[in-house]
Parts: C-alpha cells; structure tokens; sequence
C-alpha cells in the first residue's frame, strides 16, 4: 500500500483459553499462557496432517456454514487469537481499531476522518464520499503536498490496529471482504511493522486492487529495506481483474476470503484458495541485516481506502464506494 514519492521519503483448558482470549485479546493473554501447559508459539508449521476445517494450508474455506453464522473456523492444532466480527452497530470497536487522519501518503486526493468508518449489518463499512473539507494544515508556504492543498474533495478512512493489537511474526490471517473497481478506487487489506520505519519496517500487502495502465489489478506483495533510503525493495503480484470475471461474471459484487499462511520459510497470499503470490524470506533481508518479517517485532493490521493516485482519476466515478469487511481472524500455532 506504501508507494512513497521522494518528497514523503520514506485448544476443558482450551475452552477457558479461547474465552480468554477473545475476551482479551491477544496482548492481555500472553501472562494467561505463560501460566498454561500449552504454549503459544510463533513459529506457524504448516503439515499435511492438519486438516484446516477452513483449509488454510490453501487459504481456501470449506462450506459456507461458519460464515452465515458468523462463527470463525476452529482449526485443529492451532489457536484464533483475535477476531473481529464487527456485530456492534455504530463506530468500530475502540478496543481494536485506531484511525488515520488526514492527508497521509502517496499523494492521495481523500482525506482520512473516522466518522467515514462505520460497523451494520456484522460488517465494517469504509465509505469514501466526494465532499469538501477545509485542511487545518494548509500552508502555502511550505513545499509540502500535505500542506499545499487548501482543500481536500474526497473523504474516506484508514482503521488501523496500531497499539491496540499487535502480532508477532507468522501465523494465518483470514479476511472476508467485497471491494469496488471504480475508477479511483484504491482498497488495501495490510500490515506493517512496528520497529524503525518504512521500509525497514516491512510491509504485507494481503491485497490491494488499483488501476495498472487504466485496468483494475488485485495485487500481493511484500516490501522491505533497500540500500535507498525510503525505498522499498518489493516481491510484488499483479492479477487482473479480468482472470477472475470469466468464471464469476458478478465478481464485484460479492464478498471474497483473501489469506496469509506465513511460517519462518515463507509468506503466502491467497484469493478464494488461489495462491497469488509466495515469497521466500530468505531473500527479505534489510541492509543492517534485519529481517522485518522473522524478526521479533510485532505487526499490525490497516484496513482503508484510499482514492486517487494508484486508483486512477475519481472525477467520474459515482460516490459513494464503499469498502466492506465480513470479518477479521487471527490465529497461531500451538504446541
């Protein structure tokens, strides 16, 4: 989601377990665990003999039962840590989900404000609107994008998990999401790291969808450190969004499940079980020697829209478009 200009440089136990968990958290459960005879672990093995009721080993969901019910998979040998079903109406639950304000990367036109983020239906709804809101910062002194604009003609929301829940490195992640194609529409479902900055920070981009030479593209990609300065080095997948139509002319139209399954060997994305894109972690190495993706830093969890920039020209584009989240599931290893 990260593509910066110069300027911006840049398992009765496993019961109580569970309740705990989704009670707490993943961050208030680790003094629970310690206490435990089972430990949580992050190193994520993923082996022919477990038998995923949501197939993770390919990202892949079996039946649609746990999905109307809105009731996450129970995968043997493995632990949901934290989930979000967005069930409570009104403002996403301030427990789990930060925000981004204002103008914030990649030269984007929308501004970013709560108030466009809300939860209906057992769903979480990003709405991006074309309306006009005065920016504080405005200054046109300063050669600064963020500053230069007077005003800012879209609006739309980043939620984010930042210093609200956070992950260690590897595990599966499940997301059940409906994106819109419009023309300037840019949708991310992505994690960065917690430790230094981007990109040393490492970026997971579970998908994104925007406009390459003027057609919708889903992409999935990892980024990390470069011997430039805020320059990414990217393993990066691009699938139009024509490969998927001939099957599901109505593609647009519905909710798709994306996934990671990610151990110490690998990150791998998937779309409705289709494997995108794998990318080895041998080679995700930053310039100091740094890993971000098996270090021991935490990862946390941005869900937003964005319009214009990478999304192509918005002018002509009906609004609202809405962004659209099922759920959210975490889960980890245990042993």
């Amino acid at each position: 989601m990260y593509r910066p200009n110069i300027e911006l440089a840049k398992d009765k136990k496993m019961v109580t377990m569970r309740k705990r968990l989704n009670q707490t958290g993943w961050k208030a459960s680790i003094h629970f665990f310690k206490g435990s005879t089972v430990k949580l672990i992050g190193v994520l093995v993923f082996t022919t003999s477990i038998s995923f009721a949501a197939d993770a080993s390919s990202g892949k969901r079996n039946g649609t039962a746990d999905i109307d019910k809105k009731r996450p998979s129970e995968i043997p040998g493995m632990m949901l840590i934290w989930h979000d079903e967005f069930e409570e109406e009104g403002r996403p639950n301030a427990n789990n989900w930060n925000y981004e304000y204002g103008f914030v990367r990649n030269q984007e036109l929308q501004w970013y404000q709560p108030q466009n983020a809300r939860c209906e239906n057992g769903r979480l709804v990003i709405e991006a609107r074309r309306e006009t809101v005065a920016n504080p910062e405005y200054n046109p002194l300063k050669q600064s994008w963020k500053t230069s604009r007077e005003e800012a003609h879209y609006t739309s929301a980043c939620v984010i998990t930042k210093d609200l829940q956070e992950w260690p490195a590897f595990g599966y992640f499940e997301i059940r999401a409906k994106v819109d194609s419009s023309q300037g529409s840019w949708p991310a479902i992505w994690l960065l790291g917690t430790e230094n900055y981007w990109p040393d920070c490492g970026e997971i981009d579970i998908m994104e969808l925007y406009r390459i030479n003027g057609e919708p593209n889903i992409l999935a990609n990892v980024a990390w450190g470069s011997s430039t300065a805020h320059r990414g080095e990217w393993d990066s997948s691009t699938t139009k969004l024509d490969h998927f139509l001939p099957k599901d002319p109505t593609w647009v139209e519905k909710f798709h499940t994306w996934a990671m399954k990610w151990n110490e060997h690998a990150i791998q994305l998937f779309l409705d079980g289709e494997l995108l894109n794998e990318i080895p972690l041998h080679k995700t190495v930053n310039p100091d020697g740094v890993n971000p993706f098996t270090s021991d830093q935490n990862f946390y969890l941005l869900l937003n829209l964005a319009i214009g920039s990478n999304g192509g020209d918005p002018s002509n584009s009906k609004f609202p478009i809405n962004f659209e989240v099922d759920y959210v599931r975490v889960y980890k290893q245990l042993n």
